[in-house]
């Protein structure tokens, strides 16, 4: 199942955003989008868009003159301390609720951190089942869609690391089991399409995950779907795609 890039990552546009954000933050009273487009050098009919993005998560908000001023999550994710990541927290578990039931499937954030694979934060509901952990997700980074995604993000030499902790035993018929053919698909894979893993961590279940790096972190955003759903997994993953802009933005604020 061969999935295509997108004309535009959705990552691009997160440097915009936060361009945008800076200058609605400098003008506390609001600021019209045309001067936001001056401010920031983006064409007025890119601007819109983004614009209706940062208003629907909170980032932004429109005073009835038609100006922008700071919303509520930008001034949440604004402060420091512990209110700054219970605030984050709260702000992921949104978006992942939103994609949840936008795309029709379980989604998860993860992360790579101290060496291991981990599911930080998940969004699932009885229609959306999140998969079923049959083997610890943290020795099966080279059969699962989160784990190769995150894999594709280390250099060679983390990759063998973490390969010599984790060996890449069999899973299912279709897990592939020899770390060169692993390498060279990580090698292989564009950044800019989303990572597979059709039936490969468990049988019945396929799987798809998209890179969202923020500064030094190491992370992805991920969806699975019974195998009977599968034929729904290219659209599902655009989809994600798409929906990375905000989590990585929430990320990088």
């Amino acid at each position: 199942m061969a999935l295509t890039p997108e004309p535009t990552a959705p990552f691009h546009s997160v440097q915009y955003a936060l361009r945008v954000l800076e200058t609605v933050s400098k003008h506390p009273g609001g600021v019209t989008d045309a001067h936001v487009a001056r401010s920031t050098g983006l064409p007025v009919g890119d601007l819109g868009p983004l614009l209706r993005m940062l208003r629907h998560e909170g980032y932004v908000e429109q005073l009835t003159d038609g100006a922008y001023t700071v919303g509520e999550s930008l001034a949440l994710l604004g402060a420091g301390g512990p209110d700054r990541t219970a605030a984050l927290q709260n702000k992921l578990q949104q978006t992942l609720g939103s994609l949840r039931d936008s795309i029709g499937a379980a989604v998860y954030l993860s992360r790579y951190i101290d060496g291991e694979i981990r599911i930080t934060q998940y969004a699932d509901s009885p229609r959306n089942p999140k998969v079923n952990e049959w083997v610890d997700f943290r020795y099966a980074a080279h059969a699962m869609a989160a784990g190769k995604c995150l894999l594709t993000q280390l250099d060679h030499n983390e990759r063998r690391e973490h390969l010599s902790r984790h060996k890449t035993v069999r899973l299912t018929s279709r897990t592939t089991t020899s770390e060169k053919v692993l390498f060279h698909k990580l090698d292989s894979q564009p950044a800019t399409v989303p990572v597979l893993d059709l039936q490969e961590y468990a049988v019945g279940t396929v799987c798809a995950a998209v890179p969202i790096t923020a500064g030094r972190s190491v992370g992805c955003l991920a969806l699975s779907l019974p195998v009977e759903h599968a034929h729904r997994l290219r659209e599902a993953a655009q989809t994600l795609n798409r929906g990375a802009a905000p989590v990585l933005l929430s990320l990088a604020i």
